[in-house]
């Protein structure tokens, strides 16, 4: 079993308004990661997904090109520990 891991995501570009929470929400269901997303004050959508390692690492290759009307420019990522996240929610 792979060990868990926690990433901390921040996505610049034209990501607000597109669905991009929405959709990284039904991703992360898909993938089994857990965590949330959110839109920053600044632009960025940033999320916070954790699980399996190759789950959380197809989370943020998910992230570098999001939905269909999302333009990103950059992600970045931070590697925090875990902190036992359950579920996966959008926050406001």
């Amino acid at each position: 079993m792979e060990k868990n891991v926690r990433a901390h995501v921040w996505v610049s570009g034209r990501v607000q308004g597109v669905c991009f929470r929405a959709c990284t929400s039904d991703e992360a269901a898909a993938a089994g990661v857990a965590g949330w997303v959110r839109n920053s004050s600044d632009g960025r959508v940033e999320a916070v997904f954790e699980g399996e390692k190759s789950a959380v690492e197809a989370m943020i290759a998910w992230c570098r090109k999001g939905p269909p009307a999302a333009r990103v420019n950059a992600v970045e990522v931070t590697w925090e520990q875990p902190k036992g996240e359950h579920g996966f929610g959008v926050r406001h």
